[in-house]
């Protein structure tokens, strides 16, 4: 294979997600302002003024595991909503911090706010997964927003999200809030959370099929119908996953109903993880449900070589490169950086990070080749001292 083939190929593979990414910010839109007329509430009664059925409050449910540096900054932001009626509902799963006192403080001061506690996790279950069956139980209302104790809610975020829902035709949805970034691992990895989103995944065919391969998520912020989560089974037909983000919503689509994704940048914000350490085990610790999936990781690493770290290769030849090769390879180097420009804009994230995109792709490469690694070698993930054997397959569902 030439240089000059090299390069075309270079062209192809960061070309499609490129174009793929400027396409689906046509779809992947910030939700209407609270005030707006399609979020605003409808008269009360069973059906609003435009026929489609009232949304109703809100239960908002936190699964917490030792979660006192964040529970605090969470509530707070939660509590500011205004606009709708909601309830709070944190699960302590078995802390050994001060997280049930910070609930309890919250509790006494707020009618809104209750604490409950986790059983014993059963086997086969992944903690997360577990603690959000559990809270789903106990909710009342009938929409259901999952919420990382990690994730800070603006406060129209509530709002917001309820008059998505009631103005479409959905049973789960879900945004990827504004990513706070502190170490270098989470500048140089993070920010290519959007980018596999929003390259990989053609949305115009998440919305007009409920084909489940066309699902994504975010598990640091879930909003669902209490009636379709219930129906389809939810947490519990996903009990041993670590991939809630990925299995959720396909769960919903194999089970009849619609999802969608919508731009929560300005209506949430997350910071996922505080070391390098934790980046790169957080990242491992599911990844063999998503890019590291044996069916998955030999693919997606040609398009992420081709596409994002080939074109600088070549580029870095240039005195020893034709024109025509050159020429090409700049041009796979401009397909490959538009998205990440693109994003530092749309996103709010470090331009320094993206000018390093091929080092982050080769990064984010590593963690998904170690992770399949460990995986076949029947090694654990630990995550919030729990270890779990990777594979995320869905067991029969039981009603509780």
């Amino acid at each position: 294979m030439n240089l000059e083939t090299l390069a075309l190929i270079a062209v192809v593979l960061a070309g499609i997600p490129g174009g793929l990414f400027v396409a689906n910010l046509f779809f992947y839109r910030k939700l209407a302002g609270a005030g707006s007329s399609r979020s605003s509430s409808p008269p009360s009664g069973r059906e609003g003024g435009n026929g489609r059925t009232r949304t109703g409050p809100l239960s908002v449910l936190i699964p917490a595991r030792n979660e006192e540096a964040n529970l605090r900054g969470l509530l707070e932001s939660v509590l500011a909503n205004a606009g709708r009626d909601f309830e709070v509902i944190v699960l302590d799963d078995h802390s050994t911090d001060l997280t049930a006192e910070i609930v309890r403080e919250f509790a006494r001061k707020d009618i809104r706010v209750r604490l409950e506690f986790a059983p014993p996790l059963p086997a086969g279950w992944c903690g997360k997964q577990h603690a959000c069956h559990v809270l789903a139980q106990r909710a009342k209302n009938p929409l259901l927003v999952f919420m990382d104790a990690d994730v800070r809610l603006a406060s129209d975020g509530l709002a917001r999200m309820a008059g998505f829902f009631q103005n479409a035709d959905l049973a789960l949805a879900s945004g990827v809030p504004r990513q706070e970034l502190g170490t270098a691992s989470e500048r140089l990895l993070i920010p290519l959370i959007h980018f596999v989103l929003l390259g990989y995944l053609p949305m115009f065919m998440m919305r007009w099929t409920k084909r489940a391969v066309f699902s994504a998520g975010c598990g640091q912020l879930f909003i669902a119908r209490a009636s379709a989560y219930r129906t389809t089974g939810g947490h519990a037909r996903i009990r041993s996953t670590l991939h809630d983000g990925v299995k959720l919503p396909r769960l919903f689509r194999r089970s009849g109903f619609r999802t969608d994704l919508f731009d929560a940048t300005d209506i949430a914000s997350c910071r996922m993880y505080q070391t390098n350490g934790e980046t790169w085990r957080g990242l491992g610790k599911n990844a063999t449900e998503g890019l590291a999936a044996p069916g998955a990781i030999l693919p997606m690493t040609v398009l992420l070589l081709g596409g994002q770290v080939l074109p600088f290769g070549l580029a870095c030849l240039a005195p020893w490169l034709t024109e025509r090769v050159l020429t090409l390879s700049l041009i796979a180097v401009a397909l490959a950086y538009g998205p990440r420009l693109l994003a530092v804009w749309k996103f709010r994230q470090p331009l320094g990070a993206a000018l390093l995109h091929p080092v982050g792709v080769l990064a984010l490469l590593v963690i998904q080749w170690l992770a399949l690694i460990r995986h076949f070698a029947g090694k654990p993930s630990v995550w919030k001292g729990r270890a779990y054997s990777t594979g995320g397959l869905a067991e029969p569902f039981h009603a509780a």
